[in-house]
C-alpha cells in the first residue's frame, strides 16, 4: 500500500504543477500583445531567462531562431502536456501494478524432487524460499521423465533432479514461467555452495573449491532467448517507435500548416528554406527528446520507490545503443515527413502521405519486437541492421542480444549518417519547390524534374 500512496501522491503533485502552469501561461499570453507594443517598458527581473534563451537562440543564428519558436509552439501545446502526463501514469501503473502484486503476499512455489534430497539442502531451499518471500512445497518424484511431465502441466514449479540440476519448463527470465526467479538464482547458488562443502575438508586447497564455487546450472525444456535479452530493448523499441510516429507526424502537419496559411512565405523571406526546416527539425526533435528522457526518469524513480525490478539489470552498452538510435532514427526520418509534408495543404492530404512513410517504420518495429522475443535473429534481420530505415530497430534489437561486434555497429551508424544527410539534402530540394506551390497536390516527379525558367 505504501507504494501506492507514493504514485498517488506522485500524480497529485504532477496535476497540480501541471495546472499552475498552465493559468500562468494564460496570464503571460493575455499581457504579450500589450507588453510587445510597450518598448520603453524596464525589464522585469523575471526576464532574465527569457533573456537568456533569446541570446541563446541568436547564437545559433536563423536556425536556433526557427528552433526555439517550434519547442515553445509544442510545448505550450495542450496536446502535448495532457499526452506527457498521460503517458506518465501509463508508465507508473506498468510498474506499480506489478510491484504491488508481488507484494501482496508470499508465492507458493512448488518444487519437485528426483531421487531424494539431504536434510542439508532441503534447509538451504527452505531459506531461500523465506529470503524471497515464498512459500516452497516439496512434491516427490518417481523418475525424472515424471518430473518434466509434471513440469509441462503446470503441477510443478520446478525440479530438483538426482544430478543436482535445477529443470524448468520456461526460461526463468522469460515471463511465461511460474518458477520465481530470485528463488531459483537463490537455490542454484546454494546448492553449489553445499556441493562445494560436501567435497571439502577445510584444508587450504579444498577451502580454495570453496571460495570458488559456483550456482549449479539451470536447463530449461525449452530454448529461450538468453540471458542478454533484457527487457529494456522491448521498451527501447517501444520508446522509438512512439517517437518516430508521434513526432514525425508533427513535422508532417506543421509543414502542411504553414503551407496552407501562407505563413511560410513570410518566413522564407527572412530564411533559406535548408535553415527553416532544420530549425524545425532540431525544435521537435529536441522536444522528443525532452519528453523521451522525462519518461525513462521518471520510470526508474518510480521503480525506485516501489522496489520494482521491472528496469533492473539493463547492460549499460545496450541502453547507450538505445538512446542513439532514438537520435538516428529521428534525424533520419524527421526529412521524409518534412518533404511530403511540403507537396501537401490539406488534412486529407496528409493522412494519405502518412500510411505509406509509416509502413516502413512499422515494419522494422513489429519484426524487431518478434526477434526480441524469440532471441533468434536470421540473415535477413541482420541485413536490415544496415539499411538506414530499419536500422533504428534491428541494430538496437542485435546489441541487446550482443551478436554484433563493435565494428558492425559503427559501420550501421556510419551508413545512417551519411543516408541522413543524402536525405536532408534531398527533402531540401523537394521542400524549396513544393512549399510555395498551392493549388493541387504536388507530385514527386514533378518536383524531381528540372525546374522551369
Amino acid at each position: 500500500m505504501k507504494a501506492l500512496y507514493v504514485v498517488l501522491l506522485g500524480a497529485a503533485v504532477l496535476v497540480v504543477r501541471f495546472t499552475i502552469r498552465r493559468r500562468r501561461r494564460r496570464r503571460q499570453a493575455e499581457h504579450a500583445d500589450a507588453d510587445a507594443m510597450d518598448d520603453t517598458r524596464p525589464t522585469r527581473p523575471g526576464r532574465a531567462p527569457r533573456a537568456r534563451w533569446d541570446t541563446v537562440e541568436r547564437s545559433l543564428g536563423d536556425v536556433g531562431l526557427v528552433a526555439g519558436r517550434e519547442i515553445r509552439e509544442r510545448v505550450r501545446g495542450r496536446i502535448f502536456r495532457v499526452g506527457t502526463v498521460v503517458i506518465l501514469v501509463v508508465v507508473a501503473a506498468c510498474i506499480v501494478i506489478p510491484a504491488l502484486h508481488k507484494s501482496s503476499g508470499p508465492m507458493l512455489q512448488r518444487i519437485g524432487i528426483v531421487g531424494g534430497l539431504s536434510p542439508a539442502a532441503r534447509h538451504l531451499v527452505e531459506t531461500a524460499g523465506k529470503v524471497n518471500q515464498d512459500t516452497v512445497r516439496f512434491v516427490p518424484e518417481r523418475s525424472l521423465m515424471t518430473a518434466k511431465v509434471d513440469l509441462r502441466s503446470g503441477r510443478v514449479d520446478a525440479v530438483i533432479s538426482a544430478s543436482g540440476e535445477i529443470l524448468l519448463d520456461q526460461p526463468v527470465d522469460s515471463g511465461k514461467s511460474s518458477a520465481d526467479p530470485g528463488l531459483v538464482e537463490d537455490v542454484a547458488e546454494y546448492l553449489g555452495v553445499l556441493e562445494a562443502y560436501q567435497r571439502a575438508a577445510l584444508t587450504p586447497g579444498q577451502a580454495m573449491v570453496i571460495s570458488h564455487a559456483k550456482p549449479v546450472a539451470v536447463r530449461s525444456l525449452v530454448r529461450g532467448p538468453g540471458g542478454t535479452t533484457k527487457i529494456t530493448s522491448v521498451v527501447g523499441l517501444v520508446l522509438l517507435f512512439f517517437m518516430l510516429t508521434q513526432y514525425c507526424t508533427w513535422i508532417l502537419i506543421g509543414v502542411m500548416q504553414e503551407k496552407a496559411s501562407r505563413v511560410v512565405e513570410v518566413l522564407l523571406a527572412m530564411v533559406r528554406p535548408l535553415q527553416l526546416l532544420g530549425g524545425k527539425v532540431v525544435g521537435i526533435g529536441l522536444v522528443a527528446l525532452g519528453q523521451a528522457a522525462l519518461v525513462v526518469g521518471f520510470a526508474l524513480a518510480v521503480g525506485a520507490a516501489v522496489g520494482s525490478d521491472l528496469l533492473h539489470g539493463a547492460a549499460p552498452v545496450a541502453l547507450l545503443a538505445e538512446l542513439l538510435w532514438l537520435v538516428l532514427g529521428y534525424a533520419f526520418y524527421c526529412w521524409v515527413y518534412a518533404a511530403a509534408g511540403s507537396t501537401a495543404e490539406r488534412q486529407d492530404q496528409v493522412q494519405t502521405l502518412a500510411l505509406p512513410l509509416s509502413l516502413p517504420i512499422l515494419f522494422a518495429y513489429v519484426y524487431s519486437i518478434t526477434v526480441a522475443s524469440t532471441g533468434s535473429p536470421n540473415l535477413f534481420f541482420e541485413v536490415l541492421a544496415y539499411f538506414p530505415p530499419t536500422a533504428p530497430f534491428c541494430m538496437s534489437v542485435l546489441v541487446g542480444l550482443g551478436q554484433v561486434s563493435w565494428w558492425q555497429f559503427v559501420i550501421s551508424v556510419l551508413i545512417d549518417i551519411a543516408a541522413t544527410g543524402a536525405m536532408a539534402l534531398f527533402a531540401a530540394r523537394i521542400y524549396r519547390r513544393a512549399v510555395l506551390r498551392t493549388g493541387s497536390r504536388v507530385r514527386l516527379l514533378e518536383l524531381l524534374g528540372r525546374p522551369a525558367r
